[in-house]
């Protein structure tokens, strides 16, 4: 018995998703919420290059309404075909690098990271999506401003595809990455606030007893990680944003940097003008985090189910 006992394979670890699937899972997850909120991008967008102006400040309903009057209710949907490259580009490689970096930081006994060991994987992954993604972002953030610009200085992009085609030729290849240093810097506070946030309230709400592994519970820890995210971002986003929509007058730029946009908001608009656009960028990024946890738990659950064979699997790798 004890031989028999001794000589006994010791059990195999349990099949694990393949690492091309969290790509995939990652990049879907993120388009398919961006269905959802191309709208509210666009009211985001438009509200954080405002500059200034005398009279009452533009509200999310506001600029929404204007959108509709002005230019058609199809118009809050300008930039959708950049929005979903950039999820196709951006969050297939924060998400898929994310999932993969926390099942190998995982620890031995299957537990997951550490919080600031969770933060460091989500920074990492948030640092590489960007640069993949920034020439969706510069023609997302144009293609979703043009309409605040006046009629004859639009760019009127068709698709996300002439936009980068029009940049390439008519300002250069490097233009196609402006912004990507404030755009990476975002990503990486982004990354480090909504995934690390996200994995450490779902760990808090299935170890209270009261809810278990599910929908809800991916609800609850999403609505969380959306507030943080909103609040921690959103300077380093204007500045970002700013950055990608600014203009060349005689050759020299607009700004200098990041640093220098967030100065000079903070000088010329308030300080608390750094979080202009809250409610949106919020409601904007809240029901997208939202979605899009949902969607790669939900997708996750159903490989480990269908195609791997592990019937009382919940999801995971978040």
């Amino acid at each position: 018995m004890s031989r028999q006992t001794k000589d006994a394979p010791a059990p195999s670890a349990p099949a694990t998703i393949p690492k091309a699937m969290k790509f995939f899972f990652g990049g879907t997850a993120g388009m398919g919420a961006t269905c959802f909120v191309q709208p509210l991008d666009l009211v985001k967008n438009r509200m954080q290059i405002m500059k200034k102006q005398p009279g009452p400040k533009p509200t999310s309903l506001s600029v929404i309404t204007s959108v509709v009057k002005n230019e058609g209710v199809m118009k809050l949907y300008n930039g959708l075909s950049a929005g979903l490259l950039r999820q196709a580009t951006y969050t297939t490689t924060r998400l898929g690098i994310y999932t993969w970096l926390f099942e190998n930081f995982s620890n031995p006994d299957g537990s997951p990271p550490s919080f600031f060991m969770k933060a460091a994987l989500g920074m990492t992954a948030g640092a590489c999506g960007a640069f993949v993604g920034t020439p969706a972002e510069v023609a997302l953030i144009r293609m979703t401003s043009d309409g605040n610009l006046p009629a004859d200085q639009r760019r009127n992009y068709k698709n996300v595809f002439e936009a980068l085609a029009r940049i390439f030729r008519e300002e250069g290849l490097f233009t196609l990455w402006r912004g990507a240093i404030p755009t990476m810097g975002r990503a990486m506070v982004v990354n480090a606030a909504q995934l690390s946030s996200y994995s450490q309230a779902k760990q808090a709400i299935m170890g209270s007893g009261y809810v278990d592994d599910g929908i809800f519970c991916h609800f609850l820890a999403s609505m969380f990680s959306g507030l943080v995210t909103t609040a921690a971002s959103m300077p380093v986003d204007i500045a970002k944003t700013r950055i990608q929509n600014m203009t060349i007058v005689d050759g020299k730029p607009e700004y200098r940097g990041a640093l220098d946009v967030i100065l000079k908001v903070a000088k010329n608009e308030g300080f608390f003008s750094l979080w202009k656009g809250f409610t949106p960028y919020y409601f904007r990024l809240g029901p997208h985090t939202v979605l899009t946890f949902i969607f790669l738990e939900q997708m996750n659950r159903q490989y480990k189910v269908h195609v791997l064979g592990q019937t009382e699997a919940k999801g995971g790798g978040l």
